[in-house]
């Protein structure tokens, strides 16, 4: 029985990641862009379930339709796949598109706008939900920068989270602000205030930006100048690489609740990086050797981090590693105590055997290995503190605060969203200057020898008292 996932996708970079992410995922399983079954492996479909429903039609093939959702406050990028390849894919009454837009505004997108729009987003959402036999949970694809994918998917979040599937896990996909490129003015502020959300709401938050993308693909896939479909394929292999032992038997399962329950320690620290290996350019596919090894090494590079961070700033709390392709459960778990042992100092040592390893016999389309790896590190501290460093900035002088205000706002959720990213960033901290308390094991040690030392003083003092009494009866 297949564990389904729902899919939401939200704003203009869920829609679009989204459309990547099911191009890719019809491949896998040998489906053509009508959803008809065109492979010739029954591995393709015997869990072809976790995301699609299937349709049976008289007469003809039956047809495989996606569990998925598409929303965005104005039409045009949900118009778009309408009348694109996959046009005929997604059922039509699983759009859901305002008129107006949010530009670029949060509170537009979660007080204003995508409030409105909400009865009718849940009730589709239900109406998926329902045709389920055990749902896992709901994968959310949207950006932290603008007004759609930031304000109406955390409000989603949080309509789910608390009101209609409080025990369902809860997985996003964020795209996050870049250090350097920026893509609207007010990105700090929608990305903070989502954070404020995340935080609360989400079980597993992988986070991903658009300048780590493109020196990925420029520097491993040698695209000189990469578009936003570029970007988006390599994201939608790591989100192939995560549902993958879902999707396909292997030796080593594990699932959405099986990842988040060895990747986070503690609740509010979900904040996850997502790295990918093999990366390489197209031509040199025939001079690449792959080994279990190399994939180990290559999916904890920071190179291939889809994220601007830096691990060795930071310690790994946890990760996940899951292989795809023919690997030897022991060849995998070989390389990745051997890559712990090296760079003991990077993980932390109060969580022993702290990462996870999955394996999958099915490999990716096109590719005889691959690996994908969530790190937990506290170096993600880094994103959070570059745009809290902008949103401080901006709020002490107030800058476009009446664009918020005047949907409806208060000013007191900017200061809560700032005061919640500087525990968040504090936690981070704390857990990686903890070690494993050596000097309270050594008092523990110490007080044990004290009980036991009393106890012997006392002995031996008894003793001398029976000897000296012989002795006065003896001269006697």
């Amino acid at each position: 029985m297949a564990r389904e996932i729902v899919n939401v996708q939200v704003g203009q970079a869920g829609n679009q990641v989204g459309e990547a992410f099911w191009r890719m995922l019809l491949a896998e399983h040998g489906l053509d862009e009508d959803g008809h079954y065109k492979g010739n492996d029954p591995l393709q479909l015997a869990r072809v379930g976790v995301y699609f429903n299937e349709v049976e039609l008289s007469g003809l093939p039956n047809k495989y339709v996606p569990r998925s959702v598409q929303i965005d406050l104005e039409e045009g990028v949900c118009d778009r796949i309408r009348s694109g390849p996959f046009g005929s894919l997604f059922r039509p009454d699983t759009f859901v598109t305002g008129s107006t837009g949010a530009g670029n505004n949060w509170a537009k997108g979660f007080y204003t706008e995508g409030a409105e729009l909400m009865d009718n987003i849940l009730e589709l959402v239900r109406k998926q939900t329902e045709a389920t036999e055990a749902l896992q949970g709901f994968q959310l694809l949207h950006s932290l920068g603008g007004g759609t994918g930031a304000g109406l998917g955390s409000l989603l979040l949080s309509k789910f989270r608390e009101v209609e599937y409080p025990d369902r896990m809860l997985q996003t996909y964020s795209i996050l602000p870049s250090p350097k490129v920026s893509e609207t003015v007010v990105e700090p502020y929608n990305a903070l205030l989502s954070v404020h959300q995340l935080v609360e709401n989400s079980d597993m938050t992988l986070c991903i930006d658009n300048e780590a993308l493109y020196d990925l693909t420029q520097r491993s896939l040698k695209v000189k100048q990469p578009s936003f479909d570029d970007l988006n394929k390599v994201v939608s292999q790591v989100m192939c690489g995560v549902s993958t032992s879902l999707r396909f038997p292997g030796q080593l399962n594990g699932d959405l609740r099986k990842l988040a329950m060895n990747l986070v320690p503690f609740p509010r620290l979900h904040f996850l990086i997502p790295s990918y290996a093999p990366l390489y350019d197209p031509k040199a596919k025939a001079y690449m050797r792959l080994n279990v090894k190399d994939l180990t090494n290559a999916v904890f590079d920071r190179a291939n981090y889809l994220v601007a961070c830096d691990p060795r700033f930071g310690r790994y709390l946890t990760a996940a590693t899951i292989f795809r392709g023919k690997v030897a459960s022991q060849e995998a778990e070989q390389a990745v105590f051997d890559l712990q042992r090296k760079n003991s100092a990077q993980f932390v040592e109060w969580i022993p055997d702290n990462v996870s390893v999955s394996l999958c016999s099915v490999p990716p389309v096109g590719q005889t290995q691959a690996a994908t790896c969530l790190a937990n590190t506290t170096a993600v501290q880094e994103l959070f503190k570059r745009t809290l460093t902008q949103f401080a900035a901006m709020y002490k002088r107030r800058a476009y605060l009446h664009w918020y205000t005047g949907e409806g706002m208060d000013s007191m959720e900017f200061s809560e969203a700032e005061s919640n990213t500087h525990d968040l960033i504090a936690e981070y901290q704390q857990y990686q200057e903890a070690t494993a308390d050596e000097d309270e094991e050594a008092e523990y040690e110490y007080e044990e020898n004290a009980v036991g030392g009393g106890e012997y003083e006392e002995q031996a003092a008894e003793g001398e008292y029976e000897e000296h009494v012989e002795d006065v009866e003896y001269q006697e």
